[in-house]
C-alpha cells in the first residue's frame, strides 16, 4: 500500500532514473469549487504516461495537448524555470475544462532533467517516504533546482520545524515564500487494528479503501485462524512489542477492537506513549470508564489517558458490524484532519 503521492513520487524516481526528463504538476492555489486539493500532483514522463491528477481528466487533456505541440517546452525554456499556469480564470474556461461554478486552478509546472543531482532528490524523497518520515520537497522557482528538506536534515532544521508546525496546525501542504515553494509529502498512514473479529473486518476494508497500510493484531490462539481480508497483514505477535516496533510515530493509528483488556490494554499501555496520531478503542461508556480506571496501573499518566478516543467513533447510532467501523473511520479520518471527533 502507498499513498498516490508517494506512488508519483517513485514514479518520478523510476523514469529518472531510466534517463527520461518528467514533467511535474503541482496544484499552488485554488478558489471555489476545485477539484483537487492544494498539493494535489501530476507528472508525465516523455512518452506522455501520467500518473496522478488535477482534475477529472480535462486539465489532463489540455496539459497532453500542450506537451504534444511543444507549446510547454517552449514556454519552459522562454521562462528558463518552473511556470505557472492559470485555468478557470474566465467562465468560458470553466466551461470548457468543466471546472466547477467559480473553481479556479493554479498549478506549477516543472521540467525534471535526468541529472545525478535531480535523481538523487527523488531517490532520497522515496527513502524518506518508504521510511515512513515527514519530509519536504524544495523547488527553487527561480532556477528549478530541487532539494530535500526532512527532519533528520540537520542543516535545515529551522525550516523544517517550522514546516512541521504549519503542518500540525492544518495549514496547507504547499508554502511559497521568496521564490521557493516547500511541498510537504506524505507517506501513507498505517493502521494497527487489535483483534480479530467483524467490527475489524469491516474497518479493515474500508481502511484500505481510504489508502491505509492495515495490519491485524491478536496473540489469542486459534482467534486468527479464519480471519482473512485481502491486502491486511495478520500478526500474533505481543500487541506492545508491535506497536513499537512499527506504530510509534505521527502516521500511525492504533485501534483496539478485541473487547479483551488481555490485548487492548496491552497495546494501549504501549500507543498512549507514542506519536500516534490516533489511539482509540471500542466499547460503552461503562466499559470505557472502567479502562480509564485501569490505565493508570500501567504506568500511563492523566494527560496520556486523556488522548485517548474512548469510546471510539462518532455517536451515529450505531448498531452492526459494518455501521460501528463507519463510525471509526469518520472519526479516525476527522482527527488525521486535524479535526477533534
Amino acid at each position: 500500500m502507498r499513498s498516490s503521492q508517494q506512488h508519483i513520487i517513485e514514479s518520478v524516481n523510476g523514469w529518472l532514473a531510466d534517463g527520461q526528463p518528467v514533467w511535474v504538476c503541482t496544484i499552488l492555489k485554488t478558489w471555489g469549487s476545485s477539484p483537487r486539493p492544494i498539493g494535489a500532483m501530476l507528472a508525465c514522463n516523455s512518452a506522455g504516461e501520467l500518473v496522478g491528477s488535477l482534475s477529472g481528466g480535462c486539465i489532463e487533456e489540455d496539459f497532453l495537448e500542450q506537451l504534444r505541440d511543444g507549446s510547454l517546452k517552449a514556454r519552459y525554456d522562454a521562462e528558463g524555470g518552473p511556470f505557472v499556469i492559470e485555468y478557470g480564470v474566465t467562465e468560458a474556461e470553466q466551461a470548457r475544462l468543466k471546472l466547477p461554478c467559480g473553481g479556479q486552478l493554479h498549478v506549477l509546472l516543472e521540467y525534471v532533467e535526468p541529472s545525478p543531482e535531480n535523481r538523487g532528490v527523488f531517490a532520497a524523497l522515496v527513502q524518506a517516504l518508504q521510511s515512513h518520515s515527514k519530509v519536504s520537497r524544495r523547488v527553487d522557482l527561480v532556477t528549478g533546482a530541487l532539494s530535500v528538506y526532512s527532519l533528520e536534515t540537520s542543516s535545515v532544521a529551522d525550516e523544517v520545524e517550522t514546516a512541521e508546525a504549519a503542518s500540525e496546525s492544518g495549514a496547507a501542504p504547499v508554502e511559497l515564500d521568496e521564490g521557493v515553494m516547500l511541498h510537504r509529502l506524505s507517506p501513507v498512514y498505517r493502521l494497527l487494528l487489535l483483534g480479530a473479529g467483524d467490527v475489524a473486518r469491516y474497518v479493515a476494508e474500508m481502511a484500505i479503501a481510504l489508502e491505509y497500510e492495515v495490519t491485524l493484531c491478536d496473540p489469542r490462539p486459534n482467534y486468527l485462524d479464519h480471519w482473512s481480508v485481502s491486502g491486511v497483514e495478520i500478526s500474533a505477535s505481543l500487541p506492545d512489542d508491535l506497536v513499537r516496533a512499527k506504530f510509534s510515530n505521527p502516521y500511525s493509528g492504533i485501534v483496539a477492537l478485541a473487547h479483551d483488556p488481555r490485548v487492548d490494554d496491552m497495546a494501549l499501555m504501549e500507543a498512549l506513549k507514542t506519536d500516534a496520531f490516533y489511539v482509540g478503542a471500542m466499547g460503552s461508556e461503562r466499559t470505557s470508564a472502567a479502562r480509564r480506571e485501569r490505565l493508570p496501573e500501567l504506568g500511563l499518566s492523566e494527560a496520556e489517558i486523556a488522548t485517548l478516543h474512548a469510546p471510539i467513533g462518532f455517536q451515529i447510532g450505531s448498531k452492526t458490524p459494518a455501521e460501528i467501523a463507519i463510525a471509526v473511520m469518520a472519526e479516525i479520518t476527522a482527527v488525521r484532519h486535524g479535526r477533534r471527533g
